[in-house]
């Protein structure tokens, strides 16, 4: 008997663990890395961005100790150091979002920097609290109060509408089951149909930079530690810098993106709620890098849309291909809306989702939609082969899967790539110890790509990671990262 689940397939599906390891003493592959030459960077490099992040908030509060003014009482300045931790962050948070290619190369991805960006609101406005509750001046300005409210409700806004989408993430299992009861009542249900949308949220995200501005204001006008001209014109250099790029980017980015002209040649229903669309070029082609993604400006029958999607066909051919599934927004009805001959855009790419960061020894997990950057890589491989052993999971709920015969073709084609299709419907989920098992190297050995709804995704990193697997090996694209 073999070794293989029901569902799962590929070169290897006649053979068992112990052929496999036969095989494996007989041929060793060397643990190595790899790099491609299109400005991706290195693994050590992945974790440069945030602690320069890390590093900043440290030296500004040494800076905020060691320039302390005679007279302000400490209660007071802690919580004016907070407020102004607090701008120093937002002000991050704003360069990271500014779509700069050094900011995308300094966190590896510009979904990573979304994520970071995030993260550093979320952050700033825990600081605000003891900010209020400490910061005093007994003699404020006229506009100051009035700023500080329209700052602090903003941001708390915006931060709620980031992280409600990704809930499951946020709070402790034990409440997951309550708060989807909670979801499906009428009146969460309208809340959602209100603010579910990407395009809402992408408007109302773009007032981020007012709501800075009004924060930096008022600390202008009401800090009481500002006698200090190190502090003051520190806050202020800060501040500005972080209102410049958010300047930059509303008003001027926009003139110096790549934008490629291209038209709806095909539009194919692939699964349940799975659709592809097929773009042929206008003018110039995109040049893209396999696992990227790029931002698509589409017409429909009810307006223009605008919306991240990873592309999912090779650079090599003539046309792009885009799959899309059904998130509740426009997007749920895009079979109905799109059709051949609507004009789109294409601005990008951006990412560095790729393979060649991996060992020699790779696992490749897609769920559902997320199989879309492995599609690129392995329509790919004649011309970027991977250097190495694959073994690509992909668990679907549909059956068919969708795109399960064209990747197992493209499998037989290549000795080194093993696909394990898993209908989760038919076999089960997919658990990290059926990926183990089924691996052609030692947890030690292997790199991890993942890509698919945020719980396989959490599921898999912690089961592998608890399997053996180097933390540092884990590579993923951001399933949503708004």
């Amino acid at each position: 008997m073999t070794d293989i689940p029901q569902g799962v397939t590929g070169p290897d599906a006649a053979h068992g663990p112990a052929d496999r390891r036969a095989r494996d003493r007989a041929q060793p592959v060397p643990h190595r890395r790899t790099l491609v030459t299109s400005g991706l960077v290195p693994p050590w490099y992945r974790q440069a961005g945030p602690l320069t992040v890390v590093l900043l908030v440290t030296a500004y509060a040494a800076l905020w100790v060691a320039a302390r003014p005679a007279g302000v009482a400490t209660v007071t300045f802690l919580g004016q150091l907070a407020g102004a931790e607090t701008i120093l962050l937002l002000s991050v948070g704003l360069v990271l979002v500014s779509t700069l290619p050094w900011v995308e190369r300094w966190f590896d991805g510009i979904d990573r920097a979304a994520i970071y960006h995030r993260r550093a609101a979320i952050a700033g406005l825990v600081l605000l609290v003891p900010h209020v509750a400490l910061a005093t001046n007994p003699a404020p300005s006229g506009p100051g109060p009035a700023l500080a409210a329209v700052a602090t409700i903003g941001l708390l806004a915006l931060v709620v509408w980031s992280v409600l989408p990704r809930w499951r993430s946020v709070l402790p299992p034990v409440l997951h089951r309550v708060t989807e009861r909670a979801t499906r009542l009428p009146g969460v249900a309208l809340v959602r149909r209100i603010l579910g949308g990407y395009e809402r949220w992408r408007s109302f995200h773009r007032l981020t930079g007012l709501f800075v501005a009004a924060g930096f204001l008022h600390g202008l006008l009401d800090a009481t530690t500002f006698g200090s001209p190190a502090l003051r014109w520190s806050y202020v250099a800060i501040a500005g810098a972080g209102l410049a790029f958010y300047v930059h980017r509303e008003l001027f980015a926009r003139r110096y993106l790549p934008l490629h002209d291209y038209q709806v040649d095909r539009v194919t229903t692939v699964g349940d709620g799975l659709v592809e669309i097929e773009l042929r070029p206008l003018g110039s082609r995109l040049d893209f890098v396999p696992g990227q993604f790029a931002m698509l400006f589409l017409e429909a029958r009810d307006g223009w849309h605008r919306h991240p999607f990873t592309i999912a066909s090779a650079p090599g051919e003539h046309v792009v291909r885009f799959t899309v599934k059904a998130l509740g927004d426009w997007t749920g009805g895009l079979a109905d809306l799109v059709e051949p001959g609507m004009p789109a855009v294409i601005a990008g790419p951006h990412g560095r989702f790729t393979h060649r960061k991996g060992t020699a020894h790779q696992v490749w997990v897609a769920g559902g939609v997320g199989v879309t950057p492995f599609l690129s890589w392995l329509r790919t491989l004649e011309e970027q082969p991977v250097h190495g052993e694959v073994d690509f999971f992909y668990t679907s709920a549909e059956d068919p899967v969708p795109y399960a015969e064209e990747i197992t073709a493209i499998a037989a084609r290549h000795a080194g790539v093993r696909v394990h299709v898993v209908r989760s419907a038919v076999d089960g989920r997919l658990t990290p110890a059926t990926v183990l098992r089924l691996a052609t190297a030692p947890p030690r050995d292997l790199s991890v790509f993942l890509c698919g709804p945020e719980p396989l995704v959490e599921a898999m990193t912690e089961g592998l990671r608890a399997g053996g697997v180097p933390a540092g090996r884990f590579h993923r694209e951001y399933f949503d990262w708004r």
